[in-house]
């Protein structure tokens, strides 16, 4: 594979995966002229993220086995055009119900472009690889929570919140013409699999079972889930709190996105002298210790804006160790089921990050107590599953034999 051919599909598969955040991102600094519009209060408009969360969670599980029956792209175009159609109506949503439909909707079709792009990292790079570029991806990733806040903080002041999703639109629009000008067929279609609900829970299930995967998918669910928990209490901490205004809010996120994409690709040479294990266990005993501490503070009233930043950007940086090494690890003993694997993985993650989001959305108190209790608990919990289920692994498969096939 030439370096220029590298370069493009981790562009290609980057946007595809930074579609979702981005469709999370941008809309952040609208809540307050979004709640004034509706009629509700912040709080009730983060409930449209939990929706998106769920469409996401949902959507993966159904794509999974339609990547493995179909290939890659056929599923890929259809969920992109949903995204589309569902951003599109989104401009024209005039009460909170409409929007949290249309937003799972939109997160329907969007969680096509996630699944593909991790199942065609499996795909398309040796197993042994799929660290460093789950790594590189974060890196396209990261420019989403470095730029959407920040350009929809602009947006929302010039135009109103309804032109973000006339840009998130276009944004389907251009990774729907750029998957099927320039993206690979990475998969051939395997038609001896059923897409009938039986089997494709017994598939689930088989992937389930491998306890290479339940460990590090829901180590790695369960961890991440605090950035979920972070995306959806930021809104009432930043803007009704320590009242930052739309444009300061986009800032502040993009100063932390720093924190998640710069220890990404930390973790590109850390790979080089430890064992991706290694680094989860030292990156969410970390993690342990500063949420721990967050909470004691928030509980106690010891923090003001400056102390909260950093430590949400000491927060998020361990999690840009933890993503890429539990994904990497997560789908390495597959190769055959690759796009179910990950499609489980994905709902998982998700799952999860609904139910924090959804957690913080129930408590009505101007607080930053409640997103901070639901970080602490899910990374504790998490620490916990990955001590407890790596005794399970019999043995640790990070390379396998078919690791090394390329698509040309």
């Amino acid at each position: 594979m030439t370096k220029q051919k590298y370069f493009l599909l981790i562009v290609l598969l980057g946007s595809l995966t930074a579609l979702g955040p981005f469709s999370i991102d941008m809309y952040l600094p609208g809540f307050p002229a979004i709640a004034k519009d509706l009629n509700t209060t912040v709080l009730k408009v983060s409930l449209s993220l939990s929706s998106y969360f769920i469409g996401i969670s949902a959507g993966q599980l159904l794509y999974g086995p339609l990547l493995d029956r179909f290939g890659r792209k056929k599923p890929l175009y259809i969920g992109l055009l949903v995204y589309i159609i569902a951003s599109a109506f989104c401009v024209f949503a005039s009460s909170l119900d409409a929007l949290i439909i249309l937003r799972f909707l939109q997160a329907i079709g969007s969680c096509a472009a996630a699944v593909a792009s991790i199942a065609m990292v499996r795909d398309l790079f040796p197993v042994k690889e799929n660290a460093k570029v789950f790594a590189l991806l974060m890196l396209v990733v990261g420019v989403s929570p470095m730029i959407a806040p920040t350009l929809g903080g602009y947006v929302t002041v010039a135009w109103g919140w309804h032109s973000v999703f006339i840009i998130l639109m276009g944004l389907g629009v251009l990774n729907l013409i750029a998957s099927w000008l320039w993206l690979p067929d990475s998969y051939k279609p395997d038609t001896s699999l059923s897409l009938k609900p039986l089997p494709i829970l017994k598939n689930f299930l088989s992937v389930l079972k491998e306890p290479q995967f339940y460990t590090y998918a829901f180590t790695g669910a369960l961890a991440f889930s605090g950035l979920f928990a972070y995306i959806s209490g930021s809104p009432l901490v930043f803007i009704d709190i320590f009242q930052v205004s739309e444009e300061g809010y986009g800032w502040i996120f993009a100063l932390l996105a720093t924190g998640l994409i710069g220890s990404s690709q930390i973790n590109t040479f850390l790979l080089r002298k430890y064992k991706s294990e290694q680094v989860i266990f030292a990156a969410l005993s970390t993690q342990v210790v500063i949420v721990l501490f967050f909470l004691l503070g928030s509980i106690n009233n010891w923090f003001g804006l400056t102390e909260t930043v950093l430590l949400l950007f000491l927060f998020l940086s361990c999690l840009g160790l933890t993503n890429p090494n539990t994904s990497a690890l997560s789908l390495a003993p597959f190769s055959k089921n690759a796009g179910s694997a990950s499609a489980l993985m994905g709902a998982v993650q998700m799952g999860l990050g609904a139910l924090a989001s959804f957690g913080v959305s129930m408590f009505e108190v101007k607080s930053a107590v409640p997103m901070v209790a639901i970080m602490t608990g899910t990374t504790i919990i998490a620490l916990m599953i990955l001590v407890i289920g790596r005794r399970n692994i019999m043995v640790q498969i990070e390379e396998s034999k078919d690791a090394s096939a390329f698509i040309h």
